[in-house]
Protein backbone atom coordinates (compact mmCIF):
# COMPACT_ATOMS: atom_id res chain seq x y z
CA UNK A 1 0.00 0.00 0.00
CA UNK A 2 1.17 3.79 -0.85
CA UNK A 3 1.95 5.36 2.14
CA UNK A 4 0.64 8.82 0.39
CA UNK A 5 -1.94 9.70 2.93
CA UNK A 6 -5.09 9.31 -0.23
CA UNK A 7 -4.49 5.58 0.19
CA UNK A 8 -4.02 5.16 3.59
CA UNK A 9 -7.26 5.02 5.46
CA UNK A 10 -5.91 6.70 8.79
CA UNK A 11 -9.71 8.39 9.19
CA UNK A 12 -11.81 5.34 9.29
CA UNK A 13 -13.95 3.56 11.97
CA UNK A 14 -14.75 6.31 14.63
CA UNK A 15 -17.98 5.63 15.50
CA UNK A 16 -17.03 4.01 18.32
CA UNK A 17 -15.27 7.15 19.58
CA UNK A 18 -17.96 9.25 19.11
CA UNK A 19 -20.87 7.39 21.82
CA UNK A 20 -18.17 7.75 24.21
CA UNK A 21 -17.79 11.86 23.33
CA UNK A 22 -21.54 12.27 22.89
CA UNK A 23 -21.60 10.70 26.71
CA UNK A 24 -18.79 13.06 27.79
CA UNK A 25 -20.33 16.17 26.09
CA UNK A 26 -24.19 15.49 27.93
CA UNK A 27 -22.43 15.01 31.33
CA UNK A 28 -20.27 17.53 30.82
CA UNK A 29 -23.06 20.05 29.52
CA UNK A 30 -25.19 19.64 32.60
CA UNK A 31 -22.13 19.90 34.70
CA UNK A 32 -21.05 23.31 33.42
CA UNK A 33 -24.56 24.61 32.73
CA UNK A 34 -24.87 23.47 36.95
CA UNK A 35 -21.94 25.59 38.09
CA UNK A 36 -22.13 28.58 35.87
CA UNK A 37 -25.79 29.29 37.86
CA UNK A 38 -23.48 28.48 40.94
CA UNK A 39 -21.23 30.98 40.31
CA UNK A 40 -23.11 33.54 38.33
CA UNK A 41 -25.15 33.99 42.35
CA UNK A 42 -24.27 36.99 44.14
CA UNK A 43 -20.44 36.92 45.33
CA UNK A 44 -19.48 40.24 46.36
CA UNK A 45 -15.84 39.13 47.53
CA UNK A 46 -14.23 36.22 44.96
CA UNK A 47 -11.27 34.59 46.07
CA UNK A 48 -8.27 33.86 43.65
CA UNK A 49 -9.28 30.04 43.30
CA UNK A 50 -12.89 31.24 42.74
CA UNK A 51 -11.67 33.52 39.50
CA UNK A 52 -9.78 30.59 37.81
CA UNK A 53 -12.01 27.94 38.03
CA UNK A 54 -14.16 30.57 36.64
CA UNK A 55 -12.03 30.63 33.66
CA UNK A 56 -11.63 26.95 33.85
CA UNK A 57 -15.24 26.84 33.59
CA UNK A 58 -15.53 29.76 30.17
CA UNK A 59 -13.15 27.01 29.09
CA UNK A 60 -15.00 24.36 29.54
CA UNK A 61 -17.79 26.25 27.24
CA UNK A 62 -15.94 26.38 24.34
CA UNK A 63 -15.52 22.53 24.64
CA UNK A 64 -19.23 22.04 24.59
CA UNK A 65 -19.81 24.11 21.49
CA UNK A 66 -16.95 22.22 19.90
CA UNK A 67 -17.84 18.66 20.86
CA UNK A 68 -21.33 18.81 18.98
CA UNK A 69 -19.58 19.69 15.46
CA UNK A 70 -16.57 17.06 16.16
CA UNK A 71 -18.95 13.99 16.62
CA UNK A 72 -21.17 14.74 13.85
CA UNK A 73 -18.14 14.63 11.88
CA UNK A 74 -16.43 12.06 12.78
CA UNK A 75 -19.85 9.89 12.36
CA UNK A 76 -19.18 10.56 8.64
CA UNK A 77 -22.60 12.48 8.26
CA UNK A 78 -21.34 16.28 7.89
CA UNK A 79 -21.57 18.45 5.28
CA UNK A 80 -18.51 19.15 3.27
CA UNK A 81 -18.37 23.00 4.43
CA UNK A 82 -19.21 21.84 8.58
CA UNK A 83 -15.47 19.29 7.81
CA UNK A 84 -14.05 22.39 6.98
CA UNK A 85 -15.06 23.95 9.82
CA UNK A 86 -14.46 21.89 12.18
CA UNK A 87 -10.69 21.43 11.28
CA UNK A 88 -10.36 25.28 11.24
CA UNK A 89 -12.29 26.20 14.41
CA UNK A 90 -14.04 23.19 16.42
CA UNK A 91 -10.82 21.48 16.22
CA UNK A 92 -9.02 24.47 17.31
CA UNK A 93 -11.53 25.13 20.44
CA UNK A 94 -10.60 21.88 21.57
CA UNK A 95 -7.13 22.49 21.97
CA UNK A 96 -7.69 26.15 23.87
CA UNK A 97 -10.03 24.16 26.43
CA UNK A 98 -7.29 21.59 26.79
CA UNK A 99 -4.51 24.31 27.38
CA UNK A 100 -6.58 26.31 29.51
CA UNK A 101 -7.14 23.82 31.57
CA UNK A 102 -4.12 22.56 32.39
CA UNK A 103 -2.82 26.23 33.15
CA UNK A 104 -5.80 27.04 35.34
CA UNK A 105 -5.58 23.84 37.13
CA UNK A 106 -1.67 24.69 37.66
CA UNK A 107 -2.91 28.19 38.98
CA UNK A 108 -5.22 26.53 41.45
CA UNK A 109 -2.41 24.13 42.91
CA UNK A 110 -0.25 27.69 43.35
CA UNK A 111 -3.10 29.29 45.33
CA UNK A 112 -3.97 26.16 47.58
CA UNK A 113 -0.18 25.40 48.72
CA UNK A 114 0.33 29.41 49.26
CA UNK A 115 -2.52 29.78 51.52
CA UNK A 116 -1.69 26.17 53.05
CA UNK A 117 2.18 26.73 53.28
CA UNK A 118 2.65 30.37 53.74
CA UNK A 119 -1.00 31.03 55.16
CA UNK A 120 0.23 34.09 57.66
CA UNK A 121 1.67 35.67 54.22
CA UNK A 122 -0.30 37.54 51.31
CA UNK A 123 1.89 37.07 47.95
CA UNK A 124 0.44 38.74 44.90
CA UNK A 125 -0.45 36.10 43.30
CA UNK A 126 -3.41 35.57 46.06
CA UNK A 127 -4.77 38.63 45.57
CA UNK A 128 -7.90 38.83 43.12
CA UNK A 129 -7.04 41.51 41.09
CA UNK A 130 -4.06 39.85 40.33
CA UNK A 131 -5.69 36.31 39.31
CA UNK A 132 -7.94 38.75 37.08
CA UNK A 133 -4.69 39.51 35.35
CA UNK A 134 -2.93 36.71 35.10
CA UNK A 135 -5.91 34.81 33.85
CA UNK A 136 -6.82 37.85 31.24
CA UNK A 137 -2.60 37.15 30.31
CA UNK A 138 -2.98 33.09 29.93
CA UNK A 139 -6.18 33.75 27.59
CA UNK A 140 -4.46 35.87 25.57
CA UNK A 141 -0.88 33.76 25.53
CA UNK A 142 -3.61 30.57 24.69
CA UNK A 143 -5.09 32.43 21.72
CA UNK A 144 -2.20 33.98 20.15
CA UNK A 145 -0.54 30.07 20.01
CA UNK A 146 -4.02 29.04 18.70
CA UNK A 147 -5.41 31.06 16.67
CA UNK A 148 -3.86 31.20 13.27
CA UNK A 149 -4.17 28.05 13.09
CA UNK A 150 -8.12 29.22 12.85
CA UNK A 151 -7.23 31.95 10.32
CA UNK A 152 -3.79 30.38 7.87
CA UNK A 153 -5.77 30.03 4.45
CA UNK A 154 -6.12 26.76 3.80
CA UNK A 155 -6.03 24.79 0.18
CA UNK A 156 -9.04 23.62 -2.13
CA UNK A 157 -9.24 19.62 -1.05
CA UNK A 158 -11.18 17.85 -3.43
CA UNK A 159 -14.92 16.21 -1.96
CA UNK A 160 -13.87 12.74 -0.66
CA UNK A 161 -14.62 10.74 2.60
CA UNK A 162 -11.98 10.38 5.35
CA UNK A 163 -10.43 13.22 4.38
CA UNK A 164 -7.83 14.34 7.58
CA UNK A 165 -7.91 17.93 9.13
CA UNK A 166 -4.10 18.35 7.92
CA UNK A 167 -4.82 16.95 4.18
CA UNK A 168 -6.20 20.73 4.30
CA UNK A 169 -3.22 23.06 5.39
CA UNK A 170 -0.78 24.57 2.92
CA UNK A 171 3.11 24.39 3.69
CA UNK A 172 2.89 26.89 5.92
CA UNK A 173 -0.34 25.89 7.79
CA UNK A 174 1.26 22.62 8.35
CA UNK A 175 4.62 24.37 9.77
CA UNK A 176 2.69 26.16 12.35
CA UNK A 177 0.22 23.40 13.21
CA UNK A 178 3.54 21.63 14.06
CA UNK A 179 5.24 24.59 15.98
CA UNK A 180 2.19 24.80 17.88
CA UNK A 181 2.20 21.23 19.41
CA UNK A 182 5.68 21.81 20.83
CA UNK A 183 4.60 24.99 22.41
CA UNK A 184 1.56 23.17 24.20
CA UNK A 185 3.95 20.66 24.71
CA UNK A 186 6.51 22.76 26.82
CA UNK A 187 3.11 24.11 28.12
CA UNK A 188 2.62 20.89 29.78
CA UNK A 189 5.50 20.11 31.17
CA UNK A 190 6.20 23.44 32.78
CA UNK A 191 3.07 23.28 34.45
CA UNK A 192 2.65 19.53 35.28
CA UNK A 193 6.14 20.65 37.29
CA UNK A 194 4.33 23.44 38.71
CA UNK A 195 1.37 21.17 39.93
CA UNK A 196 4.26 17.75 41.33
CA UNK A 197 6.36 20.89 43.39
CA UNK A 198 2.80 22.23 44.71
CA UNK A 199 2.55 18.50 45.89
CA UNK A 200 5.34 17.76 47.37
CA UNK A 201 5.08 21.06 49.15
CA UNK A 202 1.70 20.38 50.80
CA UNK A 203 2.81 17.28 51.60
CA UNK A 204 5.78 18.31 53.32
CA UNK A 205 3.54 20.40 54.98
CA UNK A 206 1.09 17.85 56.23
CA UNK A 207 3.58 15.72 57.88
CA UNK A 208 5.08 18.63 59.84
CA UNK A 209 1.86 19.44 61.28
CA UNK A 210 0.26 15.92 61.99
CA UNK A 211 -0.01 16.63 65.44
CA UNK A 212 -1.18 20.30 65.59
CA UNK A 213 -4.80 21.52 65.73
CA UNK A 214 -4.71 22.84 62.35
CA UNK A 215 -4.10 19.14 60.95
CA UNK A 216 -7.55 18.45 59.79
CA UNK A 217 -7.33 22.12 57.59
CA UNK A 218 -4.31 20.52 56.03
CA UNK A 219 -5.31 17.26 55.18
CA UNK A 220 -8.25 18.83 53.76
CA UNK A 221 -6.09 20.79 51.20
CA UNK A 222 -4.08 17.58 50.63
CA UNK A 223 -7.25 15.80 49.71
CA UNK A 224 -8.43 18.89 47.23
CA UNK A 225 -4.92 19.16 45.87
CA UNK A 226 -4.11 15.58 45.15
CA UNK A 227 -8.06 15.20 43.57
CA UNK A 228 -6.62 17.95 41.10
CA UNK A 229 -3.65 16.40 40.52
CA UNK A 230 -5.93 12.89 40.19
CA UNK A 231 -7.70 14.80 37.46
CA UNK A 232 -5.04 16.38 35.49
CA UNK A 233 -2.84 12.87 35.02
CA UNK A 234 -5.92 10.84 34.12
CA UNK A 235 -7.02 13.61 31.39
CA UNK A 236 -3.85 14.95 30.57
CA UNK A 237 -0.55 12.86 30.81
CA UNK A 238 -2.07 9.86 28.43
CA UNK A 239 -2.87 12.17 25.53
CA UNK A 240 0.65 14.32 25.91
CA UNK A 241 2.32 10.81 25.53
CA UNK A 242 0.85 10.10 21.89
CA UNK A 243 0.87 13.55 21.08
CA UNK A 244 4.29 13.91 19.70
CA UNK A 245 4.83 10.68 17.66
CA UNK A 246 1.00 11.07 16.36
CA UNK A 247 2.08 14.90 15.46
CA UNK A 248 5.00 13.44 13.17
CA UNK A 249 2.84 10.39 11.48
CA UNK A 250 0.73 13.50 10.39
CA UNK A 251 3.80 15.35 8.40
CA UNK A 252 5.10 11.96 7.11
CA UNK A 253 8.11 11.63 9.29
CA UNK A 254 6.38 8.50 10.09
CA UNK A 255 4.53 7.09 7.16
CA UNK A 256 4.11 3.22 8.00
CA UNK A 257 0.67 3.10 6.69
CA UNK A 258 -0.35 0.87 9.92
CA UNK A 259 1.76 2.87 12.28
CA UNK A 260 -0.23 5.93 11.52
CA UNK A 261 -3.31 4.28 12.01
CA UNK A 262 -2.48 2.94 14.87
CA UNK A 263 -1.25 6.60 15.88
CA UNK A 264 -4.38 8.10 14.94
CA UNK A 265 -6.49 5.40 17.18
CA UNK A 266 -4.56 6.08 19.97
CA UNK A 267 -4.43 10.28 19.33
CA UNK A 268 -8.14 9.56 19.36
CA UNK A 269 -8.22 7.61 22.59
CA UNK A 270 -6.56 9.54 24.87
CA UNK A 271 -8.23 12.58 23.55
CA UNK A 272 -11.18 11.59 24.78
CA UNK A 273 -9.82 11.25 28.30
CA UNK A 274 -8.52 14.59 27.92
CA UNK A 275 -12.08 16.17 26.75
CA UNK A 276 -13.63 13.80 29.69
CA UNK A 277 -12.18 16.82 31.84
CA UNK A 278 -15.50 18.49 31.06
CA UNK A 279 -17.01 15.86 33.39
CA UNK A 280 -14.41 16.37 36.75
CA UNK A 281 -14.27 19.50 36.58
CA UNK A 282 -17.63 19.93 38.35
CA UNK A 283 -16.27 18.13 41.37
CA UNK A 284 -13.38 19.92 41.45
CA UNK A 285 -15.80 23.35 41.58
CA UNK A 286 -17.51 21.14 44.63
CA UNK A 287 -14.26 20.67 46.49
CA UNK A 288 -12.44 23.78 46.01
CA UNK A 289 -14.72 26.48 45.89
CA UNK A 290 -17.22 27.31 49.32
CA UNK A 291 -19.16 29.41 47.03
CA UNK A 292 -19.84 26.44 44.87
CA UNK A 293 -20.44 23.89 47.37
CA UNK A 294 -22.70 26.21 49.46
CA UNK A 295 -24.71 26.65 46.58
CA UNK A 296 -25.15 23.41 45.81
CA UNK A 297 -26.21 22.43 49.62
CA UNK A 298 -28.81 25.17 49.56
CA UNK A 299 -30.41 23.86 46.09
CA UNK A 300 -30.30 20.28 47.65
CA UNK A 301 -31.97 21.57 51.10
CA UNK A 302 -34.62 23.42 49.55
CA UNK A 303 -35.29 20.14 47.18
CA UNK A 304 -36.08 18.05 49.72
CA UNK A 305 -37.47 20.68 52.16
CA UNK A 306 -40.01 21.41 49.09
CA UNK A 307 -40.25 17.74 49.12
CA UNK A 308 -40.72 16.97 52.53
CA UNK A 309 -43.75 19.81 52.58
CA UNK A 310 -45.72 17.96 50.09
CA UNK A 311 -45.37 14.47 51.76
CA UNK A 312 -46.64 15.78 54.85
CA UNK A 313 -50.23 16.57 53.50
CA UNK A 314 -50.09 12.72 52.14
CA UNK A 315 -49.41 11.46 55.51
CA UNK A 316 -51.71 13.25 57.25
CA UNK A 317 -54.56 12.25 55.00
CA UNK A 318 -53.58 8.62 55.32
Amino acid sequence: MTNNSTFCPVYRNLQPFTYFFYLVFLIGIIGSCFAAWAFLQKNANPRCVSIYLVNLLTADFLLSLALPVKIVVDLGVAPWKLRIFHCQVTACLIYINMYLSIIFLAFVSIDRCLQLTYSYKIYRIQEPGFAKMISAVVWVMVLLIMVPNMVIPIKDVQVKPNVGCMEFKREFGRNWHLLTNFICLAIFLNFTVIILISNCLVIRQLYRNKYSENYPNVKRALINILLVTTAYIVCFVPYHIVRIPYTLSQTEVISDCATRISLFKAKEATLLLAVSSLCFDPILYYHLSKAFRLKVSETFASHKENTAQKEKPRRENA
